[in-house]
């Protein structure tokens, strides 16, 4: 069984950083991709980034130029650097794993909560 656990969210004021993690119980190596999805109240689950190999990114609109998504293979560890947040940021941060057609794994979530 893979698990997928989240930790770093939190309170921040706006314009504020943080760098959420996600440590997988196996080596992330064998994933086709890592990602970051968020589900504020009231919406759906939406994707924020995601990553392959080590030097393919992809980021949202909402997420570009402010979040930086990375890795550490050795530690089995996905990262969510979030700079500049907003309001709007104010989600459940959740770390997803996909390894092909129905294999797709999701951590429990980190609350992020971008208030002043």
């Amino acid at each position: 069984q893979v698990q997928l656990v989240e930790s770093g969210g939190g309170l921040v004021q706006p314009g504020g950083s943080l760098r959420l993690s996600c440590v997988v119980s196996r080596s992330i190596v064998s994933f086709m991709t890592m990602a970051w999805y968020r589900q504020a109240p009231g919406k759906q689950r939406e994707w924020v980034a995601n990553i392959r190999g080590s030097a393919i990114r992809n980021y949202a609109d909402s997420a570009k130029g402010r979040f930086t998504i990375s890795r550490d293979n050795a530690k089995n560890t996905v990262f969510l650097q979030m700079n500049g947040l907003k309001p709007e940021d104010t989600a459940v941060y959740y770390c997803n794993g996909y390894m092909g057609t129905g294999r797709d794994y999701w951590g429990q979530g980190t609350q992020v909560t971008v208030s002043s």
